[in-house]
């Protein structure tokens, strides 16, 4: 996948640690990434990638009164099909 995404010409980077999921959404972050791209063994059983827009959630997190308001929305998160889901990479950084 970082593969592809450099190859579309997106700068990417794979996290390489131990950490599990938030760890590495940690990491993501204080590495300034704009967004995720997660596929774990069950999205790949589903022929599935979840993408996580950093800096979406982060702007809609301002105006949020609880973190159970924030995780109910997901409005910063979207899965897709293996099939598209460098698309919707483009898309969501603007690049489309």
């Amino acid at each position: 996948m970082v593969q592809q995404l450099r190859a579309a010409g997106i700068r990417a980077e794979m996290y390489v640690g131990t950490g599990k999921i938030p760890a590495q959404m940690k990491y993501a972050d204080k590495r300034g990434s704009p967004l995720v791209v997660i596929q774990g063994g069950d999205e790949k059983t589903r022929g599935e990638v979840t993408l996580k827009d950093l800096a979406l959630g982060a702007k809609l997190a301002q105006n949020i009164e609880s973190r159970e308001e924030y995780a109910s929305q997901r409005l910063a998160q979207r899965t897709d099909s293996e099939a598209i889901w460098l698309e919707t990479v483009k898309e969501m950084l603007g690049r489309t």
